[in-house]
């Protein structure tokens, strides 16, 4: 097996404990796992910011300033440190799918983990990407996660296209109009599935879309909390 980020080839500890265990290679060595963050500690109860408050300063925003709150919560896995930075930048921006195969244990256990009750009635709708983005990249990083999540996906919501996200200031991103449209009504709880929360702008317009057409419950999983 070869890392899929620093392509070294991967030696496989074998212990008492693994020996007749049937072996399941990582898909990247044990240096380049140690450099990605697991986020740990006290978090925010709706964003996931690594915080001792319940509820941070910018959830408190959102409590003063949005005249309806769709979204319960979102829960990341990892923290925006350098080395996901350019992991992210290669598999995002340049198109190099199989990346994606780094994140696949971490994000199912998550999901398993803060999701298990909702997992039989829940249906996850990854944020979609303009047909411009889609184009550029080659596939959608929202849509490529929520495939490693055993449960139902929809493409129910298409998105305009526009701006770049990564191209607008924060105070931009928090005064921008919802980018989305739904093809369709839901009834049943929803994850919100994304590579990336930073102000919470571009899930809370998605939810906001679902709740006003019929959607009970809206939740969020991403990977990285910016």
């Amino acid at each position: 097996m070869i890392c899929l980020w620093c392509h070294n080839q991967i030696i496989p500890e074998i212990t008492w404990s693994n020996l007749f265990q049937l072996y399941n290679p990582k898909p990247i060595c044990t240096g380049c796992e140690e450099k990605l963050e697991l986020l740990h500690g006290p978090r925010c109860r709706i964003c996931s910011r690594q915080t001792d408050e319940k509820i941070c300063s910018d959830c408190l925003w959102w409590e003063e300033n949005l005249e309806e709150h769709a979204l319960e919560f979102n829960y990341s896995v990892f923290a925006y440190n350098e080395r996901m930075q350019e992991v992210i930048a290669k598999w995002k921006y340049r198109g190099d799918y199989v990346l994606g195969e780094i994140f696949r244990t971490y994000f199912k256990d998550t999901f398993n983990e803060r999701f298990s009750v909702l997992k039989k009635d829940a249906v996850l709708i990854p944020i979609p990407l303009s047909k411009e983005r889609a184009g550029e990249r080659g596939f959608n990083q929202a849509k490529a996660l929520a495939e490693f999540l055993p449960v139902p996906c929809m493409d129910i919501l298409t998105r305009k296209d526009g701006e770049k996200q990564s191209k607008k200031t924060r105070l931009e991103r928090l005064y921008t109009d919802s980018p989305f449209f739904i093809e369709q009504p839901i009834n049943k709880p929803v994850i919100l599935v994304d590579d990336i929360y930073t102000t919470g702008t571009t899930l809370r317009h998605a939810a906001k879309l679902l709740k006003n057409h019929g959607c009970p419950s809206i939740y969020a999983l991403t990977l990285i909390r910016g």
